[in-house]
């Protein structure tokens, strides 16, 4: 699946609907504070990226209290087919959540700027007497309404089955636009399905003061422990247990000597585990030189340029083994600290990454010099306009001027 465009209402400083188009390679260029950052978050809280979590300090300070915070994500280059089960396989046409343009449009919608959010498909669905709010409903729902149709699915065990001969019975479906809920019911079930085929979003955010979950991407290294636990994550929680039965033998082999000294001492007493073991926390990596300097106390442009080397690396590994999925590669301002030949070179990097299928590369900067180096086409002008609105400009025509009148720096 590809990124195609984002649209965000009442989340920060956006509170009308603000949509960006997106390529396989996106620049977003404006002054600092403008909002550049701010689209990478929304991004992030979309795809559920662990550096980006919704507060109620997102919702835009303008927006009415009783008004949503919505981020919309749409995409192209969807999958055939999605199999929810042994028995069951479907599509996105076939259940009718697909737009006019037949892209997928996904919202995270959170209700009064609150709560964890809401996932709705804004599609073209039937609104046809019997098949409304037809993905929430149980397969014994199903099954009474094909009933009462007279209605014969080829498995009645299926809910996609009894679906499509109820779509197949009723003809007219009276198809219009409407947000479909995909939070209950088979609705769920399809989304964790498309959440299989959604791009894998890996965002690289500028030097800043890190909070303790940033510090993890600070050093690169922390990160690649961490995917080599995942990669052995069944035989540690076997380790797990046998460390846990044998230490849970010896507590009660204990209690049980107890119980002959004292018995309602060894009866109020029981074995139990606190918390499971931090694997991360076991093992130690590092980067250093042959000085014996770590990577974390060099440099900010020499540790920019391993976690840039990092996550081109993850990239190409998670291409490789999510070959259906695609990656979105986000930077922010990748031109910090770091000598202008060293800028070329990035820029040269991400273009060479950009033209791999599946790869979309998103950068900010505020910096002209950098994006004059990338092809106009790729440029998204960030700027407030006499009015204080932000304003995105993604025409070709009169760019360069438009980042030129207002003296980015």
């Amino acid at each position: 699946m590809r990124l195609k465009s984002l649209k965000i209402k009442n989340f920060r400083s956006y509170q009308e609907p603000k949509e960006i188009i997106f390529g396989d390679m996106t620049a977003l260029i404006g002054r600092n504070d403008v909002g550049k950052t701010t689209i990478l978050d929304a991004l992030g809280i979309f795809f559920g990226h662990k550096l980006c979590k919704f507060e109620p300090g997102d919702k835009c300070v303008y927006a009415g209290e009783n008004e949503d915070v919505v981020i919309t994500c749409t995409f192209d280059d969807l999958p055939n087919e999605l199999v929810l089960d042994a028995t069951s396989t479907t599509s996105l046409t076939e259940e009718y959540l697909l737009t006019a343009e037949g892209t997928l449009s996904l919202s995270r919608v959170f209700s009064k700027g609150k709560g964890a959010g809401v996932v709705v498909a804004t599609c073209l669905h039937p609104s046809a007497k019997n098949t409304k709010g037809i993905l929430l409903k149980k397969n014994e729902e199903l099954k009474s309404l094909a009933q009462s149709l007279n209605i014969q699915a080829e498995d009645n065990r299926s809910n996609v089955s009894l679906r499509s001969a109820i779509y197949k019975a009723t003809g007219d479906l009276k198809l219009k636009e409407q947000n479909v809920s995909l939070n209950k019911e088979d609705g769920k079930e399809i989304l964790e399905k498309i959440q299989n085929h959604l791009p894998h979003f890996a965002l690289f955010r500028a030097d800043r003061p890190s909070t303790d979950e940033e510090s993890e991407v600070q050093d690169p290294m922390k990160v690649a422990i961490s995917q080599a636990l995942e990669d052995i994550a069944p035989q540690l929680e076997a380790v797990k247990d046998q460390v846990r039965d044998r230490a849970l033998a010896v507590a009660n082999n204990t209690l049980s000597h107890l119980s002959d000294l004292d018995p309602e001492l060894a009866l109020s007493l029981t074995p139990e585990f606190k918390a499971d073991p931090k694997w991360e926390g076991i093992f130690k990596l590092s980067l250093a030189g042959e000085d014996n300097i770590p990577i974390n106390k060099r440099g900010s442009g020499v540790r920019r340029l391993v976690l840039i080397s990092f996550f081109k690396a993850e990239a190409e590994r998670i291409k490789r083994e999510y070959q259906d999925r695609g990656v979105i590669y986000a930077i922010e301002e990748p031109e910090t600290s770091q000598h202008p030949d060293k800028q070329r070179l990035l820029v040269e990097a991400f273009s060479e990454m950009a033209e791999k299928k599946g790869c979309q590369i998103i950068i900010t900067t505020h910096v002209p010099a950098l994006a004059e180096q990338l092809p106009v086409a790729t440029l998204r002008h960030i700027y407030r306009d006499h009015q204080g609105e932000i304003t995105i400009n993604s025409s070709s025509d009169g760019m360069y001027r438009s980042i030129a009148k207002e003296g980015l720096k």
